[in-house]
């Protein structure tokens, strides 16, 4: 059983976000998903700037919570731009036991509720 590493596990909550912004009517104007390339979405809806940043976070760490000073600095960078800030928190576990590691070929849970503004 393949475990997913860093990067993949960044993919998928990408793609759980990305999916999300979408079906609320978002539009990219640029998508970063590499590791420690802020912010991961750029995106446009009613003509106001978004700048989203991801991040993948496994049991037990808590999804919500986010690092205030590294959010502080994307908001600096956001206002220069006239957009808004908010943090994508993706909790994700492995669905057969909540300790064991997230893998290519078994089911995972995620625990996501949005994106909040910052």
């Amino acid at each position: 059983m393949p475990k997913l590493n860093e990067q993949e596990l960044h993919n998928l909550a990408m793609n759980i976000v990305g999916k999300d912004l979408e079906d609320n009517g978002y539009e990219f104007l640029g998508v970063n998903s590499k590791l420690r390339r802020n912010p991961q979405f750029v995106a446009l809806k009613e003509t106001k700037l978004h700048f989203v940043i991801v991040r993948a976070i496994t049991y037990p760490d808590d999804p919500s919570a986010f690092d205030p000073a590294f959010m502080k600095d994307i908001k600096e960078h956001a206002e220069k731009f006239n957009a808004r800030t908010f943090y994508a928190g993706v909790g994700l576990a492995n669905s057969s036991d909540y300790e064991k590691p997230i893998t290519s070929d078994e089911d995972y849970i995620v625990n996501y509720s949005g994106w909040k503004e910052f």
